[in-house]
């Protein structure tokens, strides 16, 4: 029996990889697992209520787009948070994640042929891993761009030559950036917008960590677009609760574009997706009406960021993140840092060669190492003092 080929160079994902780099080694000490990006900061109290209170909803299929309170709710918090009108009924759609969004709208949206040849898309290098799986399967080939300390760890998308770009049918970009933490200014957004426009591709902008931050609230695609009127169907934004709201297991987020593209997404949806269960869009919209939980969660982000920078003081390039919650830690060798530091403390981080595709020779994850924020703070200084004393000292 034949399998397709289009899958056929994937490797195993991060975390199967690194279960068998760390097969048959014991840990050095309590086990300390930082590799994976599952909020573990509570969700609001009233979740379990909502649900209860809702649950004759499981007994009904839900609305294939969401229900309107849903989308209603989502429309109000783009329009808080950026000031951005987004027509409910036109304009979105719920998704299970937004992992789910990512790798349907590529489906739906990237042609099957561009200037007369097989497509482009354009991704970070490291990046999410649905990202090249969704080039893939759309037919399209997927082109990696160094996201490293050079390019300021987002991609130059400025530097690709323009027989690239004309192929280019969708451009991935994450801000704040997985694993690295940084944030695309105005102008970066600007700059990559307008290339889209000369170029005629998608930007697919990935802003599930919008509101996890430093300082200033990072801008986002949507309302760079607006300010420089930009074609609303030339950009597509998702996001999700997941680490807003720390309910990674609600699988609840939206994908915002233009009509045109959204008809698209939702006829797709219609034929081959999964809608959420109306209890738990019920939770959804009230998650998306309430910012009291988002600034508690983000307060005790801001603690770890502030420890981690006392903790990683004087040691090159170890600073907390703009935003996210992931260190992108420089090491020598990813894979031989996270073994050393596995066999020495029990402490379990993520090799940034796993996040990362060869390119040229060069794997720009290969010298860091992704480590996740995620725990409570005596815990987090107490792994992260382990981790400099084990790989910096």
């Amino acid at each position: 029996m034949a399998f397709p080929e289009r899958f056929s160079n994937l490797p195993d994902y991060a975390f199967p990889r690194l279960r068998a780099l760390l097969a048959g080694i014991a840990p050095g000490g309590p086990e300390r697992k930082m590799t994976i990006g599952e909020p573990k900061h509570p969700f609001p109290h009233w979740v379990p209520d909502v649900i209860a209170q809702n649950s004759q909803g499981f007994g009904s299929y839900p609305p294939n787009n969401g229900a309107p309170e849903l989308l209603n709710a989502i429309a109000n918090w783009i329009d808080r948070r950026y000031g951005v009108t987004r027509d409910p009924e036109t304009e979105l759609m719920t998704l299970n994640g937004t992992r789910e969004g990512l790798f349907n709208a590529a489906l739906a949206l990237s042609p099957e042929t561009k200037s007369g040849k097989k497509p482009v898309v354009l991704m970070p290098n490291p990046f999410y891993q649905v990202y090249m799986v969704a080039a893939l399967t759309a037919g399209a080939d997927p082109v990696f761009l160094p996201a490293d300390k050079d390019t300021g760890f987002l991609p130059d998308f400025e530097s690709v030559p323009a027989e690239v770009l004309d192929r280019t049918t969708i451009a991935y970009i994450c801000s704040p950036a997985n694993p690295q933490g940084a944030i695309a200014s105005r102008e970066y957004w600007k700059t990559l917008l307008e290339l889209a426009e000369t170029h005629d591709f998608r930007v697919f902008a990935d802003e599930c960590y919008s509101e996890i931050y430093r300082a200033a609230p990072p801008c986002g695609a949507m309302e760079v677009a607006k300010e420089i009127g930009a074609n609303p169907e030339r950009l597509v934004v998702f996001n999700s609760l997941s680490k807003r709201s720390n309910l990674p297991g609600l699988r609840s987020g939206f994908v915002a574009s233009g009509p045109r593209n959204m008809a698209a997404i939702r006829q797709l949806r219609a034929y081959a997706g999964a809608p959420m269960p109306l209890p738990l869009q019920r939770v959804a919209e009230r998650a998306w009406a309430d910012e009291t939980h988002v600034d508690a969660s983000r307060a005790m982000y801001i603690e770890k960021f502030d420890l981690a920078d006392k903790v990683f003081a004087g040691i090159d390039d170890a600073a907390a993140p703009e935003g996210g919650f992931f260190m992108w830690l420089p090491v020598r060798d990813s894979e031989q840092a996270t073994i050393k530091l596995w066999r020495e403390t029990g402490v379990q981080v993520l090799p940034g060669a796993y996040l990362s595709r060869d390119v040229n020779g060069k794997n720009p994850g290969a010298k860091y190492i992704r480590v996740a924020l995620v725990a409570p703070k005596q815990e987090t200084q107490d792994a992260l003092i382990q981790l400099r004393d084990c790989l910096y000292n």
